[in-house]
């Protein structure tokens, strides 16, 4: 389902502006120099209106987060909710996740947060998912050893395909389960997760650890552009 558009989206997004970054491309590397004093970085793909992104961020002070969203709409929402909790360990970024690398050096990563993302239930469509094994190479190239991979869906059948994918790539799974609060509330939900609880729906959820690991002589398959998106 497509976002509304906001009303004043312009003006919005400048109100918040001190929390964007425009260019991230000039911050590979640098992160941690918006925060000397943070113990980690982590990364979240797809914040969408940030009632996660806003309640971790608040939750861990010492932790810098990095929100990345495509949808301005969704984004100016995030912003927003951070801007009027005072957060000062949370930046955004609007963009793809296909190029993650361009904007985070080699190691540089802690954790990776995917939250509720697009299924892409078709086969042909399975390279866009964002636990495909392309995606994976990418947080490899960003994440630093033993980095992690916080992932969490309503989708059962994305879910099952995931356990099975992400170990391929050079990933050991953790926590896994396919009915993360059966026995009440675990943790900060999002904005989805929270109606989707309401509603009786499981969520699942699991943590992918990463080890060493060699890639096969195979032929990869190309990424989509942010076009294709």
């Amino acid at each position: 389902m497509r976002m509304r558009k906001k009303k004043n989206l312009l003006p919005r997004m400048e109100r918040c502006a001190a929390l964007q970054i425009k260019d991230p491309i000039a911050h590979r590397g640098h992160w941690r120099e918006l925060m000397p004093e943070a113990r980690e970085l982590r990364v979240e793909l797809g914040c969408g209106k940030g009632r996660f992104t806003a309640l971790t961020a608040a939750a861990e002070p010492d932790v810098l987060f990095v929100a990345v969203e495509m949808v301005p709409d969704a984004m100016v929402v995030a912003m927003e909710r951070c801007a009027a909790e005072g957060l000062r360990n949370v930046r955004f970024i609007d963009a793809n996740a296909n190029i993650l690398p361009e904007f985070f050096a080699l190691g540089e990563v802690d954790r990776i947060y995917i939250n509720f993302c697009d299924p892409w239930p078709t086969k042909r469509h399975a390279k866009r998912r964002l636990t495909h094994g392309n995606f994976l190479k990418l947080y490899r190239k960003v994440l630093r050893d033993g980095g992690q991979i916080h992932f969490k869906t309503d989708n059962a059948p994305l879910f099952a395909w995931s356990v099975e994918e992400i170990p391929r790539f050079g990933f050991t799974l953790s926590e896994v389960t396919d009915d993360l609060h059966a026995n009440g509330a675990v943790g900060v939900m999002t904005d989805y997760e929270a109606k989707f609880h309401e509603l009786g729906t499981p969520i699942h959820r699991l943590v992918a650890t990463m080890v060493d690991w060699e890639e096969p002589e195979e032929a990869a398959e190309a990424l989509p552009s942010a076009e294709e998106e």
